[in-house]
């Protein structure tokens, strides 16, 4: 931690952090957004992850000026992909919360719980894609060189994000 000399100085202090943390929000917002989860989810971890200190739920509300049940729900989205942790502060009955600032650890989770299970289901589709196919008396070679491409995603995803995730966790 850096020690202002001076009141101007812990002003200008002040300031880089708040510029800090709005280009954090900034940022995780936008990662969220590709990922398709709600602004509140990147608002919140942005906010979190420059924190130096655990924030309650009222606290994330109050600082992005989103409503309780925003901040709720992007904490429950968050503590789902193992994002952020609930904090114990003494003599406080409020959960605080921290970000979670290994993405290794991040990512390779989010293959795990998110991407294997979407992953696993689609076989079962793609399964019941080729039994809907076989029923036609002619064969369309469009729509099976369509499943093959499918089959290949899937296949190829099944053996390369495991060991992606494995290698994260290194």
């Amino acid at each position: 931690m850096v020690l202002a000399k001076n009141k101007s100085e812990v002003l200008t202090l002040n300031s880089n952090i708040r510029s800090l943390e709005l280009e954090s929000i900034d940022f995780f917002v936008r990662l969220m957004g590709i990922l398709g989860m709600p602004r509140s989810v990147g608002e919140i971890y942005g906010l979190l992850y420059f924190s130096e200190t655990p924030l309650s739920m009222d606290k994330i509300a109050s600082k992005l000026e989103i409503s309780i049940g925003s901040a709720s729900q992007g904490l429950k989205t968050l503590k789902s992909l193992k994002a952020v942790h609930s904090t114990y502060i003494a003599g406080d009955r409020r959960d605080h919360y921290t970000a979670e600032t290994e993405f290794r650890k991040l990512f390779s989770s989010f293959i795990n719980d998110e991407i294997m299970p979407h992953l696993d289901s689609a076989k079962d589709r793609i399964s019941r894609m080729e039994q809907s196919l076989s029923t036609e008396k002619k064969l369309d070679e469009f729509h099976l060189i369509r499943l093959e491409k499918l089959k290949k995603l899937t296949k190829t995803g099944s053996r390369l994000l495991p060991a992606l995730a494995g290698f994260l966790k290194i």
